[in-house]
């Protein structure tokens, strides 16, 4: 056994009996490592990561290119990092699906907000519910596509039409904002309103997240503007 296997097990051990807690970011790093670079100190491959990419978040959105840049990390280890990340929004997205039933903008926002961990575009999202407010199904309108108004609430019209919804809420992200309404989201969710209306389908709500807060457009009390 080398220092490093034993520097290993010791990592393991730790993460076993106290979790990730008492962990800095570099040594969970160095942990993750561990399970995709055999018989090598990974403890420097952590250093190099972190300085690269400036933090544990950096790493995890870098690309794959990104990441076999770095001398030492091949294609298995990139692809892990990469994993990581995205094994954690499923298991998030896993946990809100349990929600079968959207009684409030609190249901509406704990449903949809997982959906939008790690993206860096804004996201468009419909939540489809039926005359007894169970989920239908979610589905992505768009992507960085926000302003394209004739191109999302047509498939908005289409998708809400096609699973038979009663009423439908809508969702988008603001990435690197604050969890506020724009003149254009405004815009945007006055003609939703007006064109599921048209066939009958009502828009209940607007869900705008960023990071880990989102806002209601029904809560604040805006929503009936749109019928005018």
């Amino acid at each position: 056994m080398s220092i490093h296997d034993g520097h290993r097990d010791r990592l393991r051990e730790r993460f076993t009996e106290h979790g990730l807690d008492s962990f800095s970011d570099l040594n969970a790093l160095e942990l993750l490592l561990c399970y995709a670079i055999p018989r090598r100190d990974t403890n420097e491959l952590a250093h190099r990561l972190l300085n690269t990419f400036g933090s544990l978040s950096g790493v995890f959105e870098a690309s794959l290119q990104e990441l076999t840049s770095i001398p030492g990390i091949g294609s298995s280890a990139a692809v892990l990092l990469m994993l990581a990340p995205q094994i954690t929004k499923k298991s998030l997205v896993s946990k809100a699906n349990s929600i079968k039933i959207i009684n409030s903008s609190a249901d509406a926002g704990n449903y949809l907000m997982p959906r939008f961990v790690g993206e860096h575009d804004e996201v468009v999202l419909m939540l489809c519910l039926d005359n007894k407010r169970s989920v239908i199904c979610c589905r992505e309108m768009g992507r960085g596509v926000v302003n394209s108004v004739d191109t999302s609430i047509r498939r908005i019209v289409e998708t809400a039409l096609k699973v038979k919804a009663s009423s439908v809420i809508i969702a988008h992200n603001h990435p690197n904002g604050i969890a506020l309404p724009s003149r254009e989201d405004n815009n945007f969710t006055r003609c939703v309103y007006r064109s599921l209306n048209m066939i009958g389908i009502h828009l209940e709500d607007h869900i705008i997240v960023a990071g880990d807060e989102f806002i209601s457009l029904a809560d604040s009390g805006v929503m009936h503007m749109y019928k005018y």
